[in-house]
């Protein structure tokens, strides 16, 4: 027996650490949100505030918090835009701004959607924004390449210069980020539906539909 006692005292000690190594793993697992009741989305009180996509009443909520200059936000957006469509009239998003510090551009780019939204073009330049993403979040004349966006889309160009830099669009992404960090979110895409975060271990095409069907059978 004792031949072998330190081959089972390395054993023990190497179950152990991998034992408390899962463990640790298990806790620096981002933990799902949920929204509180009182900081939940009604369907017609908050419409007027909010950037909606599909129908205003639909039962299913997806409210997304993305930085424009985010890679995956942007490899997101367009299939967002498609389930839209897919589950009509039954789901609608809500788009909020969440600039992330790290990213130079992205808070100028979040200012030129809301400014755009204010002349009633919101989504025609947060596509836009997706779309060129490559272009202008390396680019050192931003602002005059969201100014060429903003004629492509027919904006009046004096006034979204104006509103860029005036207090309605940079109010409107303030109180986005405000309700983000309320919310405890630190990334981005960040979705919830129905105010329950998407897992971030489900980041899938068919682990959304999952959790849409879900809603859905869960309002039937």
């Amino acid at each position: 027996m004792k031949r072998y006692l330190p081959f089972i005292i390395v054993a023990v000690v190497a179950i152990a650490t991998l034992g408390s190594g899962a463990m640790l793993y298990r806790a620096k697992l981002p933990h799902p949100l949920m929204i509180p009741e009182g900081k939940s989305l009604s369907g017609k009180s908050d419409a007027e505030s909010m950037h909606i996509r599909g129908n205003a009443n639909a039962p299913v909520t997806l409210e997304e918090f993305g930085d424009f200059q985010c890679p995956p936000c942007g490899s997101i957006s367009s299939f967002l835009d498609e389930l839209v469509k897919e589950y009509d009239p039954h789901l609608r998003i809500v788009f909020r701004n969440y600039p992330l510090e790290m990213h130079q551009h992205a808070r100028d780019a979040a200012l030129a959607a809301e400014a755009a939204g204010l002349q009633g073009r919101f989504w025609e330049m947060h596509d836009l924004l997706y779309r060129e993403q490559a272009v202008w979040s390396t680019a050192d004349n931003t602002r005059e390449l969201f100014d060429s966006y903003a004629g492509m889309i027919g904006l009046n160009l004096d006034q979204f210069k104006k509103d860029m830099e005036g207090e309605k669009a940079r109010a409107r992404v303030d109180s986005d980020r405000e309700r983000a960090n309320s919310l405890g979110v630190q990334m981005t895409p960040t979705v919830f539906i129905n105010d329950h975060q998407w897992s971030p271990n489900v980041k899938s095409p068919e682990g959304l539909r999952a959790a849409i069907a879900a809603a859905l059978k869960e309002k039937s």
